[in-house]
């Protein structure tokens, strides 16, 4: 087990990256020799994509990308209802992986788009269990992040033998206290002025209980209602994932198609506490003791606060622990990009003898 805190980051030339820091505890945490961090490989496409008929009303489409027969890997979207992109085919080195990323039921391109019909995390767990047989892999690595982390603990814990190693990032546990954090009284002390327009659609008597509020909007009313209200929803999240303000993923949160998944379903897993008992995915931490595992969090994360994290940590004291510094939630963060690629390598590496 490794535990570090890595050092505040600076840009210097291009898309070149320069760790200052204190000595770090047990691990090189901040680049390699040369003080670069580590950045996406180049972009591929899939070698096959497909959909998989759940037989409860949705398809979900995947695809497969890398090197097939290589070290089977699947990777788990955040969110609920964030989806894939090209970009997270980047996390993993193509020549040693051969690796499934799917869409969640109801968000990319799986259909029905925005569905909340039959769409659960044990819904979720059974669909990432039926890819790992369509994958014909008898173990796999997990990748998960965001609310992808919530998941993966999840499959991991019903599905222990079949995860080779656990990559977790961005820890949430989908607690009350979690919702209450992010939607309630926390990120808008720290973000008043983005905060301030998520309230201004609720009038002023519903903003106790905002998630709630939400909730309504967002399964009620016309479509055009609909998504006035989901934008106002994503665009938040959107906006306090990064550490400095980010173009490109607020526009992707502001799209009215994106957003309607994102927010309807994210309301409808939160409002249902993601069909999770009270501290669940800590109290069986304890079924992960036997697979390898990495933990890495931003110290400036809004939406998962670290405290989370470092719990997981102490309940799983046997996985590599990083903790971020100069980082918020998203995994493109420098800082938590570099960890991550680190870490795949390291798997592949260490699974090609």
């Amino acid at each position: 087990m490794q535990t570090s805190f890595a050092g505040c980051i600076r840009p210097v030339r291009g898309d070149f990256w320069i760790g200052a820091a204190a000595p770090l505890p047990f691990t090189e945490e901040v680049g390699n020799k040369s003080g670069m961090l580590r950045t996406l490989y180049p972009p591929i496409e899939p070698y096959a994509s497909g959909t998989l008929d759940t037989g409860e009303g949705h398809s979900i489409y995947y695809e497969r990308c890398g090197t097939p027969g290589a070290k089977p890997a699947v990777f788990v979207h955040g969110g609920p209802g964030g989806g894939i992109s090209p970009a997270h085919r980047g996390l993993f080195d193509p020549d040693l992986y051969d690796v499934i990323l799917f869409d969640q039921r109801g968000c990319g391109r799986s259909t029905p788009h925005a569905s909340l019909d039959a769409n659960t995390t044990w819904h979720l767990v059974a669909d990432i269990e039926r890819l790992r047989e369509l994958a014909g892999a008898e173990q796999w690595l997990v990748f998960g992040g965001s609310w992808g982390s919530t998941l993966s603990l999840a499959y991991a814990q019903t599905h222990p033998e079949r995860v080779s190693e656990l990559v977790l990032r961005g820890i949430y546990m989908c607690s009350r206290a979690e919702l209450d954090w992010f939607y309630q009284f926390g990120v808008s002390q720290l973000f008043p002025d983005k905060y301030e327009r998520l309230v201004a659609p609720i009038p002023e008597a519903e903003r106790g209980e905002l998630l709630r509020a939400y909730h309504r909007r967002l399964t009620t009313g016309s479509m055009e209602e609909q998504i006035e209200a989901a934008r106002a929803w994503s665009l938040f999240e959107g906006e306090v994932i990064t550490l400095l303000p980010d173009a490109a993923t607020s526009r992707q949160h502001d799209d009215g198609h994106f957003a309607l998944a994102f927010a309807r379903l994210e309301t409808h897993y939160f409002v249902n506490d993601c069909w999770l008992e009270p501290d669940q995915l800590l109290r069986g931490a304890h079924k992960l003791r036997a697979i390898p595992g990495t933990i890495v969090h931003g110290r400036y994360d809004m939406p998962c606060p670290a405290h989370y994290a470092w719990a997981l940590h102490k309940a799983w004291p046997e996985a590599d622990f990083h903790l971020i510094e100069g980082a918020g939630h998203a995994y493109s963060e420098p800082g938590i990009l570099d960890r991550l690629i680190r870490t795949t390598d390291l798997y592949a590496n260490k699974a090609n003898g």
